[in-house]
């Protein structure tokens, strides 16, 4: 057998009669903690570039795939085989300049590309509709507000005054990772300096400009 088909073994092991208790106990809700914990450490090592310890929390990650899909297929939903397909038929899919005969001959036509053919798919048993439509809901404050940042840019959506421009336009201007980083960290000082919870704060502005984007 491959690794893959021991470490499916291994889980459907843990969680038989017989098995460990505690991952006998396990559902989708009661793990979900876990999950977020172990992306935030994958994130860690990839800012480190400590590839030794990637490659032991990608193997933390992918325990989490092989947990939740052996808990489905307990379930009669679906098996991890199905999840693997899925996703490798999704990849096909949206390469068609790839695998079909459509042509891409750069990073922005493969981009457009994609997002016409996510466009038309449905996401969680709904076809997207509205330009913030296709967001996922838990996104946290930050990437939500970039992603809704990108919406705007890509669709060209009117937001009004709920954007700064010129403020935008005068923060790009020379700007490094590092100095984002500390300018971020000093925003998020003086927030809690404040008495300003900046992830509500960052929360209602993205809000506003949804609001104002689609009006």
């Amino acid at each position: 057998m491959s690794a893959i088909d021991d470490l499916v073994v291994t889980v459907a092991r843990l969680r038989a009669p017989g098995g460990c208790p505690w991952d006998q106990e396990q559902n989708h809700q009661s793990i979900c903690d876990c999950l977020v914990e172990e992306v935030a450490e994958l994130l860690e090592t990839i800012d480190r570039n400590d590839l030794d310890h990637m490659r032991e929390e990608l193997g933390d990650l992918l325990l989490h795939v092989v947990m939740h899909a052996a808990m489905a297929q307990e379930e009669g939903h679906f098996t991890f085989e199905d999840v693997a397909r899925e996703i490798n038929e999704k990849m096909i899919r949206r390469h068609p300049h790839v695998f079909g005969e459509t042509q891409a001959n750069d990073t922005a036509a493969v981009l457009k590309q994609w997002d016409e053919i996510k466009a038309t798919e449905k996401k969680n048993g709904v076809v997207a509709e509205g330009p913030f439509k296709a967001l996922p809901p838990t996104l946290s404050s930050i990437l939500k507000a970039r992603d809704v940042y990108k919406t705007v840019q890509k669709k060209k959506l009117d937001a009004g005054t709920t954007i700064n421009r010129a403020e935008v336009a005068r923060l790009t201007d020379g700007l490094t990772e590092e100095k984002a980083g500390d300018a971020l960290f000093a925003l998020v000082a003086a927030c809690r300096e404040a008495g300003i919870d900046p992830d509500s704060a960052l929360r209602r502005k993205t809000s506003e400009i949804m609001r104002a984007a689609v009006h």
